[in-house]
């Protein structure tokens, strides 16, 4: 599977005067539980140890958030937020696997799921390219692919 960057866009700053955007490995994911879809946007982060969602999302895929498993982690931050973690279904692109990730009420409701180490990088060969056309405006190519198939 190849999903381009997402351009978004971004203010001038005194670190980077000339800055017009950023780009982000954001990818549409769909998330499942008892028949229940949610579809939702997520940064794949390869910083980031654990799958996390915020967890209205679970409660409108019929979770109990609380009755999953609780871990305490951090951020850049250093601030300690808990997560609930569940399996749940995920599809990406056409492929769809069992997902073990968290659900936390401690990070922003707005924004991105994040799609980390545990529940993604684990199943997933993963091939970034900012580079790789970078001057052509159409194209922001990464790609990844489940651990039996072979990337380009």
């Amino acid at each position: 599977m190849k999903f381009k960057y997402q351009k978004i866009s971004a203010k001038e700053s005194e670190a980077f005067p000339k800055r017009k955007f950023i780009l982000r490995p954001v990818i549409p994911i769909i998330l499942e539980h008892e028949g229940k879809k949610v579809g939702y946007r997520a940064l794949i982060d390869s910083g980031a140890d654990y799958s996390i969602f915020h967890a209205a999302v679970g409660e409108i895929l019929g979770l109990d958030v609380k009755s999953g498993k609780k871990e305490i982690f951090g951020g850049i931050s250093g601030e300690k937020l808990t997560a609930y973690f569940h399996f749940i279904n995920a599809e990406i692109g056409d492929w769809s696997y069992k997902l073990y990730c968290g659900f936390s009420y401690d990070i922003p409701p707005y924004g991105y799921g994040v799609l980390g180490q545990k529940g993604f990088f684990e199943n997933f060969i993963v091939k970034f390219d900012l580079l790789k056309d970078y001057n052509s405006p159409a194209t922001f190519p990464f790609a990844f692919a489940n651990g039996r198939q072979k990337l380009n």
